[in-house]
């Protein structure tokens, strides 16, 4: 995600990408080029010209933008918001004006453009580069209100009525299901899988209430006549993906216009959400037994899998409730050609596995078993990667390591990018936080002048001494940052005194062109990975910072990339394997001059995995930003393995502490759950786990502190978010993902409140 650099980039880039219009006439200019030179006269401050465009944006289109508002009640879908360019269009070139009086002082102006919009332009939609639209009239109010001091505190707790959890008429005759009972399985370890029922009513009664072929069950359950009479079954089944009301996402989710594939999954999920974790785990291995082929498609238009999503939760709950005190084995999913962004060629490998009572020997058909059980010995190395202090070993059971000081480094890494309260990049005011001192003291305020709010009354008592975020992360357990040069050129004092004092390394990375960074293309043309020109540009640009940096005690490995894969001012997700053989040959040239440290790739997810695996074999480390849901990072680490044989770690995961439908207290406990669950997944595929794949280096959390800024207005801590996401709101509240509050805001940059989350991690990281 790294959503900071994102935003530098495409607030700035209008710097790099001078525009060459200004003699074309009127029409030969689309609405998409205007809004692209009003930002960039916007940061330039050259209002004059600024003016200029948005009044001939508004000449040009400024009808057709009308008569769109005039036909609309609501914002239109994803699908077809690209039918409304016009109206998009002219309300963002009006923003960025309205924005522009504002940072300029011109209140009155500002007031009145800003009412104009929200009068005129109800459902106009700005685009942004992350891939989602936002409303103008929503950030034009928010505008308003920092210029008249209306900033309203929202509600700290959700308006909701508390339901209870799904009451199940039916009981299950079988706690756990063993289906060899019922039929016969056939294909297992084959694309052509199935398995053929031969005592249903035997089965039904076994699985109970809800849970596939028990179709009808349910319907018999006196709640649902009184829950649908409530009217508390209205609305879309999506609409109760996250909601309190467990009991109404039961019923609506059973009786939903979906395959059951998809609708197992969701039940299941309601169980255990509700802690009914037996009953969620018979809805998601009746999933992966009945529908293990289910495609679903993602908000982005992205194939998802529900059954091997259903894999990895079925072992979160088993190794999250030890309580339980059951096991699973010979459970697995692999999907053929699951690396671009079609189900067409897929080919779906099945082994449904059993669950069962730990200590209790099963007899399982051998065709029900894929493997035997990882070696967990970690003696003879086949394989080592690296010279010096920092390397890579692979060893017999092809399990692997970092090694540093010829002892095993775990990856305990956080995103450290602490932003004061206020600044922005939107607003052209975002400071460097190695450098920033605004008490001018001589000493950086995050990392040296933090103090930590323990009572949480947002002041900094006699007994809350100023600490500073390294002494802070330190007690926490981290021993990794990872951040990029291209956005804030190390500081080299301040990053010898963190190792020497602190003991935390730096992952210093290089964007490769990904938001246009390095290769001297504008943001509009996007660099692109067959250019000789910019593929020097960016070579250049890693040269520099391997040189400047590589003999630094403070170094663990090199990064390139940020998610690249997915696009935004690069053309990496249309040319993938030129992308991926440029940061082989940077890769090469990196371990030429310094054989001491990894080089790794950061990827997003899966995507194109194939292809790296195909064309970039001088990659030390597959890495990638990974957010799949509080289960972990499911087939990541399985297709790492298969698919490329390297190690692997995650170099963003993470959840808001905010969702709708809880209070802050209830959201901050289900981000801190997430995290563990993500965190024990990354254990279990550690080197020496005969549970996981032996590959998983740790990870990095995203993200230190929340920062205000992302949802536009940077005084307002917002609760609204316009992407969805795999969480416990369902959706990016981007300003929540710190695992650290700055609370009210008032003593920005120095205090912090720590949630839930960071005490979780200093457990599993310091204990």
């Amino acid at each position: 995600m790294n959503i900071r650099f994102l935003k530098i980039c495409f607030f700035l880039f209008i710097l790099l990408c001078v525009s060459h219009y200004s003699n074309a006439s009127a029409q030969d200019i689309s609405s998409q080029e205007l809004v692209r030179q009003a930002w960039e006269y916007s940061s330039q401050k050259n209002l004059e010209q600024l003016n200029a465009v948005v009044k001939q944006c508004v000449d040009v289109y400024g009808e057709e933008a009308l008569q769109s508002q005039k036909g609309l009640t609501n914002f239109p879908d994803r699908a077809s918001a690209k039918n409304y360019q016009a109206l998009n269009d002219v309300g963002t070139c009006l923003f960025i004006q309205a924005e522009a009086y504002m940072n300029t002082g011109q209140t009155e102006k500002a007031l009145a453009a800003f009412d104009h919009i929200i009068r005129e332009y109800k459902w106009a939609q700005a685009w942004d580069p992350r891939g989602w639209y936002w409303s103008i009239v929503e950030k034009s109010q928010a505008s308003i209100d920092v210029i008249t001091g209306n900033v309203v505190e929202e509600d700290q707790e959700p308006k909701v009525t508390l339901r209870t959890k799904p009451q199940l008429f039916k009981k299950p005759k079988e706690i756990i299901v063993d289906y060899s009972k019922y039929g016969d399985f056939t294909n297992v370890g084959s694309a052509d899988y199935r398995f053929q029922i031969k005592d249903m009513e035997g089965l039904k009664k076994a699985v109970g209430e809800g849970i596939y072929p028990n179709t009808s069950a349910t319907f018999d359950n006196p709640r649902y006549k009184i829950v649908k009479n409530e009217g508390r079954l209205e609305g879309s089944h999506w609409d109760f993906v996250s909601t309190d009301d467990l009991e109404a996402a039961y019923f609506k989710w059973f009786t939903a216009s979906e395959p059951w594939g998809v609708r197992l999954f969701y039940i299941g999920n309601i169980f255990e959400k509700a802690g009914m974790y037996k009953d969620a785990l018979r809805a998601y291995h009746a999933l992966i037994v009945h529908y293990p082929k289910t495609v679903a498609w993602t908000y982005w238009q992205t194939p998802w899998y529900p059954a091997q999503v259903a894999v990895f939760k079925i072992r979160h709950i088993i190794r999250s409730h030890p309580e339980l005190n059951l096991e699973d084995k010979w459970m697995k999913i692999v999907i053929k050609n699951s690396f671009d962004n079609t189900a067409d060629n897929d080919v779906f490998i099945t082994w449904p596995g059993k669950i069962f009572q730990k200590g209790v020997i099963q007899r399982a058909s051998e065709k029900l078993k894929w493997a035997s059980d990882d070696q967990e010995t970690l003696t003879k190395v086949i394989k080592k990667i690296g010279e010096g202090k920092v390397r890579l070993v692979q060893y017999e059971n092809k399990h692997w390591q970092l090694l540093v000081d010829d002892k095993p480094y775990i990856i305990k890494g956080i995103t450290y990018e602490p932003t004061k309260i206020g600044q922005s990049p939107d607003k052209g005011t975002l400071e460097n936080w190695m450098e920033e001192d605004l008490n001018e003291n001589g000493l950086i305020d995050g990392p040296y002048e933090a103090w930590i709010d323990a009572n949480y009354n947002n002041k900094q008592d006699e007994d809350e001494p100023t600490v500073g975020d390294f002494q802070i992360m330190k007690e926490m357990g981290v021993n990794t940052i990872r951040f990029y040069h291209n956005s804030n050129p190390p500081n080299k004092e301040l990053l010898r005194d963190m190792y020497a004092k602190y003991g935390i390394r730096v992952i210093l990375g290089d964007f490769l062109g990904k938001y246009a960074h390095g290769s001297g293309a504008t943001w509009a043309e996007g660099t692109d990975y067959e250019n000789p020109e910019h593929r020097a540009n960016m070579m250049k640009a890693v040269q520099k910072m391997v040189m400047e940096n590589k003999d630094e005690p403070y170094m663990l490995m090199w990064l390139l990339g940020n998610e690249n894969n997915y696009g935004v001012a690069c053309n990496a997700d249309t040319k993938p394997k030129a992308y991926f053989e440029f940061a082989n040959e940077v890769a090469k040239w990196i371990k030429s001059v310094d054989p001491n440290h990894p080089v790794a790739l950061s990827n997003g997810d899966t995507l194109f995995l194939d292809i790296f695996a195909e064309v970039a074999p001088d990659i030390d480390i597959f890495s990638a930003n990974v957010y799949r849901g509080n289960f972990g990072f499911g087939s990541y680490w399985q297709q790492v393995a298969n698919t490329v044989g390297r190690p692997a770690f995650v170099t963003e995961y993470g959840c808001p502490a905010y969702a709708p439908h809880l209070t802050l207290k209830e959201a901050e406990e289900a981000q801190a759950e997430y995290h563990a669950g993500n965190w024990l997944d990354i254990e279990e595929n550690m080197a020496g786990n005969s549970r996981g794949e032996g590959n998983a280096l740790g990870g990095v959390i995203f993200e230190w502190l929340d920062e205000w800024w992302k949802n536009y207005e940077p005084y307002r801590h917002d609760k609204k978010s316009d992407a969805i996401g795999p969480f416990p709101g369902g959706y990016y509240f981007e300003e929540w993902f710190g695992i650290i509050s700055q609370g009210d805001g008032s003593n920005s940059p120095y205090m912090r409140q720590l949630r839930k989350a960071y005490f979780t991690y200093q457990d599993f990281w310091t204990k």
